[in-house]
């Protein structure tokens, strides 16, 4: 029996980019957070650079809890939390502006120790869900002058896991902090060459 294609039905991912979404470069970086600042987008700021610091995938980033990243009244300058895909802690640091940012942030929310910290602003949903999240970037990366199709959630993931890695080709030290349980993973996630993979997998021990 002979099956025919549809002539007219083109590919899903057809004048997409698909894969891996690209890091973001410190210019860019740079270029969002001045952005935010002169619109006065408190929240925005604060998630960004929570985003950045953190390296947490979107559905763990928006399901933070302001007790996750406070005690008492101080933004904490180190913090852990449970992955949700492989229910194994993971830590990271809040560096001083993202520790500005999250303050002002708490404080114009009046937000409680026990409220999510990104709450949402519809019914349905206790705090901003993955899909107003990757939204809330794609508005970041197009005010930055950049590609939408080229950036996404996992930009923000991948952004300073890269720049540690480029600076300092410590793989073990990115894996810990992305929360692989696999160096392979942290390879593949990175992009990086398997040569220049294998190379400083045999430098490092584990």
């Amino acid at each position: 029996m002979e099956i025919r294609e549809h002539p007219h039905r083109d590919a899903w991912n057809k004048g997409k980019l698909v894969g891996q979404k690209a890091p973001l470069k410190p210019k860019d970086i740079w270029a969002i957070r001045i952005h935010l600042q002169n619109a006065h987008q408190v929240r925005d700021l604060a998630m960004f650079n929570l985003a950045i610091d953190s390296k947490l995938r979107g559905c763990d980033l928006v399901s933070l809890r302001v007790r996750d990243v406070t005690h008492g009244n101080q933004v904490l300058s180190r913090a852990m939390v449970v992955q949700r895909k492989t229910q194994r802690p993971v830590q990271f640091e809040l560096t001083e502006p993202t520790r500005t940012a999250v303050a002002a942030w708490i404080e114009k929310a009046a937000l409680r120790s026990e409220d999510f910290l990104f709450p949402s602003r519809l019914h349905e949903s206790p705090h901003v869900s993955t899909r107003q999240y990757a939204r809330i970037v794609e508005h970041w990366v197009v005010a930055a002058g950049l590609d939408s199709s080229a950036y996404g959630t996992h930009s923000m993931r991948r952004t300073k896991a890269t720049l540690i890695y480029k600076r300092t080709k410590n793989l073990r030290a990115v894996q810990l902090l992305l929360g692989h349980s696999k160096l392979e993973s942290t390879v593949r996630y990175l992009g990086i060459e398997v040569d220049d993979a294998l190379e400083i997998s045999e430098q490092i021990e584990i």
